[in-house]
């Protein structure tokens, strides 16, 4: 097994001929231009840049965002399918850099499963292993242990078309398992499942995270995987970094706007009109008719920070704002259902807020009553507060 070490990673894709011809055209002195969420500099498409992380032996790693960000080139970067323009990678203390793909000793999980249509799932386990030449016997003990450890003994004898998209994925997963890597890299494993499927193999992978001894590195755009699997996640954007942490970090503690929106289902509720103030030394934030003081936490970390009374956007999530007597005057616009819970998207102060009320003790004619069209006032606690500056979106307590 192996910790990884990536040093100011960077990932340029060059211009074609063409391209390039089309850069000479631009003007001296003009700022680089996006296009599809990513730089484009005199060198070519950044795909990737100041990419910094440690991981330790046996830690589960997510990367996360939305498509283009960058996660899946550098999961690529790392199984050395693509060259790195600049920086470090370390498998170990062994810098891989030039290092072939086989020689790395990682094992990678696509997307699309990419099985061998022709191979029994044996063969198709087993195949990695007869390329290194492994006695019979090896093998055979090899592809039987994962196979029971995937529950996926009984078919081991048929071919990929005959199984469903869980049981390929698990067959894809066995098949990089029994190689005992230092590093399991997994691309999207389950994007192609089923919501259903994917809660099940979602709850696979973490029991044979416990099985198996070796570090993870797990790209996703499903905010849910990341929560669930990671140790610690890697949230990008645009190719940057914008935050690693504990899935509860990253939950309470967003550094930015954009980690703040990202991470959270429904959405965190913005406020662009909310303004933090300072009362008898305590900071407080107004908004419409409300001033609400914030927790002892927060005030230690806005005075450290030396953080001067401002215009802000205030940040509150859709299940931490309650329903009240007293409070901001909404209207519901759309009530939903969701069991143990109800989503209303209510128009207050000329914008959509959503809240999550829990219906565990309400009544039936209660919950009826958020209907499309009730008055509703709602209002929320100081320690759900999330404040950010106006200027460069970044949480003011970080």
């Amino acid at each position: 097994m192996a910790s990884l070490t990536l040093k100011n990673i960077k990932k340029v894709y060059p211009f074609n001929g063409d391209d390039a011809k089309q850069k000479k055209k631009k003007k001296k002195g003009e700022e680089p231009e996006k296009k599809s969420n990513l730089q484009i500099t005199d060198e070519g498409v950044v795909a990737v840049q100041e990419f910094n992380l440690e991981v330790a032996d046996k830690e589960f790693i997510v990367l996360v965002g939305p498509s283009g960000c960058g996660k899946s080139t550098t999961l690529r970067m790392i199984a050395g399918l693509e060259d790195i323009t600049d920086g470090e990678l370390y498998i170990g203390d062994r810098l891989v850099n030039d290092v072939a793909p086989k020689d790395r000793d990682i094992a990678m999980v696509f997307q699309n499963y990419a099985l061998y249509p022709h191979m029994t799932v044996y063969d198709n386990m087993a195949f990695a292993l007869k390329l290194r030449h492994e006695s019979k016997e090896e093998i055979d003990r090899k592809v039987k242990e994962a196979a029971e450890i995937l529950d996926i003994t009984q078919y081991l004898g048929r071919k990929p078309k005959a199984l469903s998209g869980g049981q390929r994925q698990r067959v894809a997963i066995g098949r990089a398992i029994v190689r005992n890597p230092q590093v399991m890299l997994m691309d999207e494993p389950l994007s192609n499942l089923d919501a259903k499927l994917r809660n099940q193999m979602r709850a696979e992978i973490i029991k044979l995270r416990q099985r198996i001894n070796t570090t993870f590195i797990y790209v996703t755009h499903d905010q849910t995987e990341a929560m669930t699997l990671g140790d610690r996640i890697v949230i990008m954007k645009d190719g940057f970094i914008q935050q690693i942490g504990t899935p509860q970090e990253v939950f309470n503690h967003p550094y930015n706007l954009f980690v703040a929106t990202f991470i959270g289902t429904p959405q965190m509720n913005l406020f662009e009109n909310a303004e933090l103030v300072k009362e008898n030394g305590k900071y407080a934030v107004k908004l419409d008719n409300l001033t609400v003081e914030l927790s002892a936490e927060k005030q230690a970390a806005l005075a450290k920070n030396n953080v001067a009374p401002q215009k802000v956007v205030l940040g509150v999530r859709p299940e931490h704002i309650e329903l009240a007597k007293d409070g901001i005057a909404a209207t519901v616009d759309v009530s939903e259902m969701m069991g143990s819970s109800v989503h209303l998207h209510v128009t207050a102060m000329g914008r959509d807020v959503v809240l999550v009320v829990s219906t565990m003790n309400m009544t039936g004619a209660e919950v009826a009553a958020l209907s499309t069209g009730a008055s509703v006032k709602f209002n929320f606690a100081g320690h759900v507060c999330h404040v950010f500056s106006k200027e460069t979106g970044v949480n003011l307590e970080a």
